[in-house]
């Protein structure tokens, strides 16, 4: 991941809302959630979490897809992945495994997921 890329994502979580999207979507896995749902779990409106969601897709950190008459959103794990390894990589100066272990991309499990298993 590149440092642009890195700070678009950190940018569109930097805002209250759009972290409890995303938390609230990532909780839910691969699978996501209606926009109804999201909503409710987050608290807001409709044309709130329309906003935020278009903010965290034009970041790459969740997708979103038709069913139906229903819009579904879930977290793009393996933005999520580089993500965490665009932070963490450099670690102590580059061997991570000395900040406590376990702090590589290649670690970075999400949504019950490892590396083996396919991203959906």
């Amino acid at each position: 991941m590149d440092e642009t890329t890195a700070v678009r994502a950190m940018s569109a979580l930097a805002h209250a809302h759009r972290l409890a999207i995303f938390r609230t979507l990532i909780a839910a896995g691969p699978s996501g959630l209606s926009a109804g749902e999201v909503a409710r779990a987050v608290g807001i409106g409709a044309t709130s979490l329309s906003f935020h969601m278009k903010e965290l897709d034009r970041a790459g950190l969740t997708r979103s897809w038709r069913v139906g008459r229903f819009i579904r959103s879930s977290v793009e794990v393996e933005a999520v992945r580089r993500l965490f390894g665009f932070l963490v990589d450099d670690c102590c100066q580059g061997r991570p495994e000395l900040c406590g272990g376990g702090l590589t991309a290649n670690a970075v499990v999400c949504c019950g997921q490892d590396d083996n298993e396919s991203n959906r």
